[in-house]
This record gives C-alpha cells, structure tokens and sequence, in this order.
C-alpha cells in the first residue's frame, strides 16, 4: 500500500504547532485522533492477526494467547510502512529531531484476562538504566532520550479493555513512591488512555505509565513504535536480511530508522570531519522542505 495514496493530503512533513509542542512537554504525551483510515486500520489488524497466529502456533505466547513481539516492524510490509506515517511522523522528527532511528518497536496482543490478576505494581518509565546512569543529584529531570509512537488497532474506547495508563506530567519526576498496601492503588493523577480504533498517541519515554487489565470481551491490539538518537545502541534484536527483498524495497529514509549508516561516527550526525552531515536522509529532507529551525536545538 502506498501511504501517499491513502493520505494524500498528508506528506509527513507537515511542522506541528506549538500548542501540540507545549503539550506534549507539559503533559508528557499526546492522544492523536483518526491517525489511521479504517481501510489502513483493517489491514494493519489483519496483519497483527496473521502474526499473533504464527507467534501462538510457534509457542511464542502465554497460555492464554498473549503475545509481546519485540522488533516486528519487518514481519509484514505494512508495519514498516508505520515508520513514515505521515500523519504521526512529523511528532516524531518534529519533537526529537533529524538523527534518529527505532531502537525498540513492539506488537502486542492481550486477550481477555481468564481470572483476575493478582495485585501487581506496573507503573515504570521506560529506559531501563537511561534512568540511572545520566541521573541527576540534584533532582532535576533527567533528558526524554527517546519517544513511542502507540496505535489502536482495536477499541479501547471504554475503561476495562487493556489500555494504557498514564500520570500526565509525571515525564518531570524522577521517581515514584509505591504504597505499602495491597492491591496498590493507581497514583494520583492517574488517566487512562481510552480512545478509538485508528487513534494513536505519542509519549515521551520518562512519562510513568502502566498496562491495566483486559476485563472485556475482546483482545486488546496495539502497535508501539519507538524512536531515539542514532548514538544509542539498539534495543530489539531485528536481524534484518540487508540482502534480501524486504530490506531492497526500503526507501533511504526508512532505512535511515532502522539503524542504517555510512560508518560510526554517521550515528553522531558527523562526518570524519566532525562537520554535521548534510547526506543523513532525515536531515536532507528537512533543509530540502526548509525545516530545519536553529531556534530549535534537535533542528538545527
């Protein structure tokens, strides 16, 4: 499918507005609506349901049929396509900038839960020791570093279906006290994220969030993918086929996201002269439309 055809009043490369900037950084995230048409949508949930079948008959699941694929994106076409949505791609360059890739995507299917959980304690930033080894003594934030971008494929549109919950603002808060009591309560502050079939929202990976439980009669389906500085290792392990037909239809830019570079010092958006390198797709695309803005440190 081509993207320019099912959105065609889209390019990606649309700026965001500084209402969207400001609250994505005061909030921690953004609920974006009728991100994906119903057409694109079906196929997307098709796709997920071709894979979740295959992960499920491969014994790649938990019993109860819960799948948490990491590095999905070249299992289908269409979940590479996802890179350059041009609805959601303009908050991922427009909030982090030019020098970046996907570090860490994932598909996840979580049925309805056969009994109730026991009480547990999900509320985490993502990151693992990017939220301690750059940590600040005097308790300041610490740097976003990275942003997912999560779609709805199925309709979490009531409370009770496995959405994502989340404490607007909390990106800010380096820490989050736990209650000695069981079951936990949520903090606080806490929202979950209820939306349509096609809406997505992007957060930033320090904002604390957690999964709830699936209490529906349907399987919650959604997409995540994640972006950050070229400069940071990988996540995923996605043992892309550089030689095989996948990897030849990929454009320069999709390449580009997923970790492709001239030689090392490329990831650091240099050359071996140390000078930026003006030929990193992303980056040539942005000066090519007049994008780059010096006002704006990840634009510059």
């Amino acid at each position: 499918m081509e993207l320019t055809t099912e959105y065609p009043q889209r390019t990606g490369f649309e700026p965001i507005s500084e209402v969207d900037r400001k609250e994505f950084h005061d909030q921690g995230f953004l609920l974006l609506r009728n991100v994906l048409t119903d057409g694109h949508r079906q196929r997307l949930e098709a796709a997920v349901d071709r894979v979740h079948a295959e992960e499920v008959s491969a014994g790649r699941s938990t019993e109860d049929g819960t799948v948490h694929l990491l590095g999905f994106l070249d299992r289908d076409e269409l979940f590479a396509d996802l890179l350059v949505h041009p609805t959601t791609f303009p908050y991922v360059w427009g909030l982090l900038g030019w020098n970046i890739y996907t570090h860490h995507n994932h598909l996840d299917v979580t049925p309805p839960a056969r009994e109730p959980e026991r009480p547990y304690w999900g509320w985490h930033q993502d990151g693992y020791r990017q939220n301690s080894d750059p940590e600040t003594l005097d308790g300041s934030p610490r740097p976003m570093f990275s942003l997912k971008v999560a779609y709805l494929l199925s309709d979490l549109s009531t409370t009770g279906r496995g959405a994502t919950k989340v404490i607007p603002g909390s990106h800010l808060r380096n820490s989050l006290e736990r209650p000695a009591s069981l079951p936990h309560p949520d903090p606080h502050g806490t929202v979950e994220i209820i939306a349509n079939p096609g809406d997505a929202f992007v957060f930033d990976r320090r904002l604390w969030h957690s999964r709830s439980t699936n209490l529906s009669s349907i399987s919650r389906k959604m997409l995540f993918i994640g972006y950050t500085y070229r400069w940071i290792r990988p996540l995923d392990e996605m043992s892309v086929d550089r030689d095989g037909p996948w990897w030849a239809r990929r454009s320069p830019l999709q390449r580009q996201l997923l970790g492709d570079g001239t030689h090392t010092a490329n990831y650091w958006g240099v050359g071996w002269d140390g000078y930026v390198d003006e030929e990193i797709p992303l980056r040539r695309e942005l000066t090519r439309r007049g994008l780059l803005d010096r006002s704006v440190p990840w634009l510059r």
